[in-house]
């Protein structure tokens, strides 16, 4: 029995195909319009990857005229609407007989099970029952409906009725009712029948939005020198170093080799800034009196908004700027010991604008642009997304007793991050909402995950073991958009696989509708032989810590600014959609990347077994066709690398018809994530530093997953660089392969036609060119090869 067990759940853990209707659908027209008076004509639609979602759209406007209470003499109105067993009520407002409310109440058409929409006007009564002053009915079959981009449906004015009678009675509301979709511009701040359960500021954590990312800068400050930093013991020069801060950004130049009054770093510090500049640069001059004790000498503060802003290498010109004035005078009011001159600094700073700002792994990064715009190049195409539902989650929390999951989902690419609205209270939720974003480069990533909202403001509770009041994560999607054709829709079911300290876990499916459209395929082939990254990595690099260390200290930023947004994009959310302890040791990753290079060498294997039957005529009519080969291209050598990159042409138009039909997605079995011991994963989910052991223990067991991390990072970089030349020929990038057969084909006709003593020849003099004749930046192949995608993307 569990041998037929075990299949399944491996096939559970694959990508599905769906079928969804995607596009318009209306009930009295087929697709976009046809019967009554709707009619549309339009070729295309803003919302063609998610399934159409009809709703009962009401806005109650405004009231006038209504009647006010005998005894108090006054009217405090709100407006109830109700249909069926849903139920949303307006603001109300006190002593106002001409109240405006602007309000739109949204209806799910699968949830409605009346025939009529009842529309109260009450007024609130502080004791007691709420006062009756009118109502308005509509019935539901005439209801008209809209088709967006028409005009939004003029709201009229209806005279009051009495409760049972027809009779009219004082008072008018105004109203619109009609029958639309999601693609309705009341439809992101309606109140929806949905959610109406939600109370208080869970109504605002509920709605869909889409953030921008904080605009990020890099800042070099080079630290020259300083000039006349006197110690308070004057008697012996100080050992100098300079502190820099920005918000929580703390840098130190190394101690100056010579005790001077006058020291000399030259020492360039990095920081992460985001715009609006809030943070000020505050430098410090520090003595080193004693290895626990730092005596400072002079300290400055410098708004970031003075500091030029850099879009190429050209040298900044450095300024000298006077330390404010420090000493026990200023302190206790003794003029006598007052420093009238504080010493000054000498500084080089700007804020560089043609670098990117990673605030992402680049296995997965979404963007390439530099952070100036003036740098950036017009997009090559269009990706666009329909977020359709999810399937089977799972219970996340508990309200009232049972289990409930309240689910969302956020997506990720480049600055445009977007949130879905929250589905309470179901395990099979649909959004049917669309995104879109302009594409600057194939060679990216888009990250999408699900969770589950626990900021409802209700009486739930999370599940055993996952924490108090944060949004609890369901699961990660995925998607190289180099693997995807152009203008193809894919729709396909995601499996949500996330890892707990207990094993492997599949929350549920994902369903999506993806398309990339290119707008100039000139210029996205261009692309492909161009560096991923705006040159100025490459002219003046960053040492590898340098980048982890900026590298998290944006994701800080990115994660506080987005928190502060109304509503919040939570740091949690923010942090495992980054990948934020993606550099953390973890032994079963650690598997994964070593099986992974140890599977590029099958093929190596495979090749020196077959060339060992060939030796050994195991099959003779292989051996002997194999030394005639040798032979003639013994005889004739010019033929052997036309015959090469033939064979690979040939090769790569055979695998055509193997191609990946699906984008890459989570792969258990490459994860090494279903075989994974139990004590494995407990190390992977501890704490750093580690809470398991004593302090000498710890120590050293931080030390070692310290160290063995850059290991993982290197076996991982090379498993990547042999999964790239796979995909040469894999069909997983079309256009890469494409390119690159097509290179094979016009590479083997030249090296048919010419001679191969010339081709060594002029091979050999590039080779050995001089430096004067090589850039600095990578070479066509170098910048071809680093865009193959790898299978990085399916690693859990």
């Amino acid at each position: 029995m569990s041998s037929k067990a075990a299949p399944n759940q491996q096939e559970d853990y694959k990508l599905k195909d769906m079928k969804p209707q995607l596009g318009e659908r209306w009930p009295h027209g087929g697709l976009r319009g046809g019967g009554g008076w709707i009619s549309s004509e339009r070729a295309t639609s803003t919302y063609d990857l998610v399934e159409q979602m009809f709703y009962l759209y009401a806005r109650v406007v405004k009231a006038k005229d209504l009647p006010t209470n005998p005894i108090t003499g006054s009217c405090d109105p709100y407006v109830e609407v109700k249909l069926g067993n849903y139920k949303g009520t307006t603001q109300h407002f006190e002593k106002k007989i001409n109240p405006e409310w602007n309000q739109v109440f949204a209806f799910s058409k699968d949830k409605i099970q009346s025939s009529i929409l009842e529309v109260y006007v009450r007024d609130r009564e502080i004791v007691g029952r709420d006062d009756f002053l009118g109502k308005v009915v509509f019935d539901m079959n005439e209801v008209p409906t809209r088709v967006p981009p028409d005009s939004p449906l003029a709201p009229q004015w209806y005279r009051l009725e009495k409760r049972q009678e027809d009779t009219k009675v004082k008072g008018e509301v105004m109203l619109a009712v009609w029958m639309g979709t999601q693609a309705d511009e009341a439809f992101p701040e309606a109140w929806h029948s949905d959610a109406a359960s939600v109370r208080g500021d869970g109504v605002f954590n509920i709605r869909s939005k889409v953030y921008v990312s904080p605009k990020l800068w890099y800042l070099r400050l080079n630290v020259i020198e300083a000039q006349d930093v006197e110690p308070q013991d004057r008697s012996q020069p100080p050992q100098a170093f300079a502190k820099a801060r920005v918000g929580n950004q703390v840098l130190k130049t190394k101690i100056c080799p010579t005790r001077t009054t006058n020291p000399l770093w030259n020492e360039d510090l990095i920081f992460v800034a985001a715009e609006p500049f809030e943070e000020q640069l505050v430098l410090t001059v520090e003595n080193k009196v004693t290895p626990a004790k730092d005596e400072i000498l002079g300290t400055i503060s410098l708004p970031l908004t003075m500091f030029e802003r850099r879009l190429d290498h050209r040298p900044v010109h450095s300024r000298w700027f006077n330390f404010e004035k420090y000493g026990f005078g200023t302190l206790e009011g003794d003029k006598r010991h007052e420093l009238k001159f504080a010493g000054r600094v000498h500084l080089r700073v700007c804020l560089e604008g043609a670098y990117h700002v990673l605030d992402e792994s680049t296995m997965y990064i979404s963007d390439v642009r530099p952070t100036a715009r003036q740098l950036w190049k017009q997009p090559i195409g269009i990706l666009e997304l329909g977020i359709l539902s999810a399937q089977g989650l799972l219970p996340m929390k508990t309200k009232d007793g049972r289990g409930a999951t309240d689910a969302y989902c956020v997506a990720r690419y480049g600055q445009k991050w977007v949130r879905t609205r929250t589905i309470m209270e179901s395990f099979s939720p649909k959004w049917n909402e669309q995104y879109t974003w302009e594409v600057y480069d194939p060679s990216t990533v888009i990250t999408l995950g699900v969770f589950d909202n626990c900021h409802l403001g209700g009486n739930e509770k999370p599940a055993a073991g996952s924490g108090a009041r944060i949004d609890s994560r369901i699961g990660k999607v995925r998607i190289r958009l180099s693997t995807l054709e152009m203008d193809r829709i894919y729709t396909n079911s995601y499996p949500l696989l996330v890892l707990h300290p207990s094993g492997l876990k599949k929350m549920g499916e994902l369903q999506l509708a993806v398309r990339f459209t290119c707008l100039s395929l000139a210029n996205l082939i261009y692309l492909y032989g161009h560096p991923l990254l705006p040159k100025m990595h490459y002219l003046h690099p960053f040492t590898v810590n340098q980048l982890d260390s900026l590298r998290y200290q944006a994701m800080n930023i990115v994660a506080v600014r987005l928190g502060r947004a109304e509503p919040p994009l939570r740091k949690e959310v923010v942090e495992y959609m980054l990948d934020v302890d993606s550099h953390m040791w973890s032994m079963r990753r650690s598997k994964a990347n070593f099986f992974r290079i140890v599977s590029l060498f099958s093929g190596v294997i495979s090749i020196s077994r077959w060339l060992g039957e060939v030796c050994h005529w195991k099959n003779p009519v292989t051996s002997v066709l194999v030394h005639v080969l040798f032979i003639i291209l013994i005889c004739y050598p010019e033929l052997i690398l036309p015959t090469i990159f033939l064979y690979m042409f040939l090769i790569g138009i055979w695998n055509y018809r193997f191609r990946p039909r699906h984008p890459p997605h989570m792969d258990t079995k490459l994860s090494w994530a279903e075989a994974v011991h139990p004590d494995e994963l407990d190390e992977e989910f501890d704490t750093f530093p580690t809470s398991k052991a004593q302090d000498v223990a710890r120590m050293r067991y931080d030390r070692l997953r310290s160290v063995a991390g850059r290991i993982q990072t290197v076996m991982g970089d090379i498993a990547t660089q042999g999964e790239r030349f796979h995909a040469l020929l894999s069909w997983r990038d079309t256009r890469a392969t494409s390119l690159f057969i097509i290179f094979c084909l016009i590479a083997a006709v030249v090296l048919y036609v010419t001679p191969f003593r010339i081709v060594a020849f002029v091979a050999g003099i590039v080779w050995l060119r001089h430096p004067r004749f090589r850039s600095k930046l990578p070479s066509v192949p170098s910048n071809f090869f680093r865009r193959l995608p790898s299978r990085a993307d399916s690693m859990l």
